[in-house]
């Protein structure tokens, strides 16, 4: 053999054990024959949102009541910020209580609280608790979905209209699974939310003679281990569909189905789908969601220096059995951390890398509020500073 024979002999054996220490996810894994009933699919990791899974992922289709999961992300949001409390009153006007298709029966002017619409949407695919609880928030559906189109931009969904809160049929009110996928990994941010979707059944007007019960639509809640949501879906246009998401073996996985022909194919194929990813996947968890990483210098703060977490878990996702030894971690600040601040402000991020490719990247945010530095801070530092340098 030639010496430069050997040279690409050794070359091409370096570069296929290189390949086996870490292969990044990709889309579409080659004999993965998933979801084959449906128009369109998608298989994420929550964590990384690492797609392990999609078929027609950026195709414009109806969500039908899947739309609530953007509506029950800004009741979450609303909640978060204290805009609204879980125990306030919602009262029902006359046109939230004349809607039709999946209901809990709201008469007009009825009262109840964020918690038990949040039950009756996230159960019982209320649209009448839709319209009542963006009402609520917005002071009409219209301005809501204002909202709702608001926040798809922000989370950079460029192929999602809403027309409405409840996914009730209209001409240009669509989204695409990709989209879908990206919503519910938003929503359960606010880790209580599967409080309510993972619900099998409840009550509401539990202590009046007008006891309603309510029964999940999602029945993969009670029927496959680790399923706690989200939200399901039907039109005669949309078909049938659903987001679902489960969380085990430390790995919270989302898979979206749009376009199957009966509920029943409806959840096979996420099974199915669900199957393939705890099977083939792994995660590795690096640090928790709100782990301190360092500290940020604040300047002209009332603290010189302050502790800053991560704001989602730093994971990573390979296949089964590969190793992520030799990877590496680099924080890097934003150029102008300047007070005032307020917690949850990002002030830098935190890159894991192999072999120079990044595995996670994951905002770093502050842990408390920073003021101002007072007049007598501001003296007192710069004076310690230049005694220091004597």
């Amino acid at each position: 053999m030639k010496p430069y024979s050997k040279l690409l002999l050794v070359f091409s054996v370096l570069m296929i054990l290189a390949m086996t220490i870490y292969t990044p996810v990709h889309a579409q894994e080659s004999g993965a024959k998933l979801a084959e009933d449906a128009s369109s699919a998608i298989l994420i990791e929550r964590d990384t949102g690492e797609i392990m899974f999609e078929k027609n992922s950026n195709e414009q289709l109806p969500p039908a009541s899947m739309t609530k999961i953007m509506t029950m992300l800004l009741i979450m949001e609303a909640v978060d910020n204290g805009k609204i409390t879980l125990d306030e009153k919602v009262r029902t006007s006359e046109r939230a209580a004349s809607m039709g298709g999946s209901q809990i029966f709201l008469e007009p002017g009825e009262e109840m609280t964020v918690d038990e619409m949040l039950k009756g949407i996230a159960i019982a695919s209320g649209n009448d608790a839709s319209v009542a609880m963006a009402e609520h928030l917005a002071g009409t559906e219209d301005e809501f979905v204002n909202m709702m189109n608001a926040k798809a931009k922000e989370l950079g969904l460029k192929d999602t209209n809403f027309l409405n809160s409840n996914g009730l049929p209209e001409a240009n009110h669509y989204t695409t699974a990709h989209d879908m996928a990206m919503m519910a990994r938003e929503l359960l941010k606010y880790e209580n939310i599967t409080d309510y979707t993972s619900l099998y059944e409840d009550y509401l007007r539990a202590d009046s003679d007008k006891k309603f019960w309510l029964v999940n639509t999602n029945k993969l809640v009670k029927f496959y281990p680790g399923v706690d949501g989200l939200k399901t879906g039907f039109t005669r246009e949309a078909k049938y569909c659903l987001t679902a998401t489960a969380n085990k073996k430390d790995m919270r996985v989302i898979a979206v189905v749009m376009g199957a022909s009966t509920p029943k194919e409806r959840n096979r194929q996420i099974t199915e789908m669900l199957d393939y990813a705890y099977s083939q996947y792994q995660v590795h968890k690096q640090y928790d969601r709100g782990t301190v990483i360092d500290q940020v210098k604040v300047n002209k703060g009332s603290k010189s220096k302050v502790d800053a977490a991560t704001a989602e878990n730093v994971s990573m996702l390979t296949k089964k059995g590969q190793s992520l030894d030799g990877a590496t971690e680099e924080v890097s600040w934003n150029k102008d951390v300047k007070a005032p601040l307020k917690e949850g402000d990002t002030v830098g991020k935190l890159t894991v890398k192999l072999d120079g490719k990044t595995l996670s990247e994951v905002s770093l945010v502050l842990t408390e509020d920073v003021d101002e530095a007072s007049l007598w801070q501001f003296i007192k530092r710069t004076s310690s500073i230049l005694v220091g340098k004597k």
